[in-house]
């Protein structure tokens, strides 16, 4: 079984020393998808706090520079590049988040925090409306980059 890299040889949570590989380009895509019914997705034009979608993405891009802030081990990195997108589809809300950067370590957790915030934002934007609002399939969907190479799910 392969062992966990954030662990030390005595079970305790570390970082992990990256500064013996090389910086290369990375990008990581994730997404997320907010369930809710088709009356809160018909009122939000009208929300009273702003355009939910705009300022969803606006939070996403926002958390994935802020990413080692908030995941105790991830590193903190210089962003090349973050976006959000957000799409009503049927049956709620698709997220798409990206990152890129050049540097010794991957963007996945950065990716993957800007669809979360943005979802979550989402649901505090519509959730005088419906606190049945679920948010799922927080999921990341490629990576690009490293030693592991390349992913797509």
């Amino acid at each position: 079984m392969k062992k966990l890299s954030h662990y030390d040889s005595k079970g305790r949570a570390r970082m992990v020393d990256v500064s013996a590989k090389p910086a290369t380009h990375r990008t990581a895509q994730a997404r997320a998808f907010v369930a809710m019914s088709a009356r809160v997705l018909r009122a939000l034009p009208a929300n009273p706090k702003g355009n939910p979608l705009e300022i969803a993405r606006i939070a996403g891009i926002q958390a994935a520079k802020r990413t080692s802030e908030l995941i105790p081990m991830c590193h903190p990195l210089s962003l090349t590049h973050a976006d959000v997108t957000v799409k009503v589809v049927k049956g709620g809300i698709r997220i798409t988040a990206s990152a890129a950067t050049t540097a010794p370590t991957g963007v996945e957790m950065e990716a993957l925090t800007a669809a979360s915030v943005a979802a979550l934002t989402l649901y505090d934007m519509c959730k005088a409306l419906d606190k049945g609002i679920v948010i799922r399939e927080v999921l990341l969907e490629k990576k690009t980059g490293g030693k592991s190479g390349d992913y797509t799910r």
